[in-house]
């Protein structure tokens, strides 16, 4: 089994009131869900439990990282957002992973998932990011990438361009990412595009956790 790192310590982060009559017990539950959103594959993460005295099908796992809807905690005021999008495949098709994070805190704030990528659309992560946190002043580091600046200037929000320095933030957190995802070819393989989101966003709230 590949060994992941921080799958020990605090799992407070791991929402379980989606929980009703599931027969696993929570703590367990909470191992699952954290091992295979850190990077173990599903096969790995059913090893994992088995040896933990668990017996759970790779199935039961997946959904309970879907139902679990982990999402980035609200309520955030940047002093600066790191702004990107990353292209990321789906069973042999392109999406575009949208990401904003505080390079000050190494934390993501909003991450959503996209058949393509435009001024629109970018809009739209914009407009969902702001109704999260407080961005009204925070200044925006961006690429050269003309649709992520005509958002940002339609949204009456501030944006320097950063090829260097605190927007590489984004930048890590999107080469971790794939790391891990690259570690398993069974992730994004045979899914929903919102099952993928899914995990994406899970994957957000465990990067933002403490140890």
């Amino acid at each position: 089994m590949p060994k992941i790192s921080r799958l020990s310590g605090n799992r407070d982060w791991v929402d379980l009131d989606f929980v009703e009559r599931e027969r696993t017990p929570e703590p367990a539950m909470a191992v699952g869900i954290q091992s295979h959103v850190a990077g173990l594959s599903l096969s790995n993460t059913v090893e994992l439990l088995d040896y933990l005295g668990v017996q759970r099908s790779r199935k039961a796992i997946h959904d309970w990282v879907q139902k679990a809807d982990l999402q980035p905690e609200s309520g955030k005021s940047p002093n600066q957002i790191a702004l990107d999008e990353t292209v990321i495949r789906i069973s042999n098709q392109q999406f575009w992973l949208y990401a904003a994070a505080d390079p000050e805190m190494n934390e993501l704030l909003h991450v959503r998932l996209f058949p393509t990528t435009t001024t629109a659309l970018t809009e739209m992560f914009l407009r969902e990011l702001r109704h999260k946190h407080d961005i009204e002043t925070a200044v925006f580091l961006v690429d050269g990438t003309q649709h992520l600046q005509t958002a940002l200037q339609r949204a009456g929000l501030r944006f320097q361009m950063y090829r260097h320095g605190n927007r590489n933030a984004v930048e890590r957190i999107f080469r971790e990412l794939k790391r891990r995802t690259s570690s398993f070819s069974n992730c994004f393989s045979h899914v929903e595009p919102e099952t993928a989101e899914k995990w994406l966003q899970s994957f957000a709230r465990w990067h933002n956790a403490p140890n």
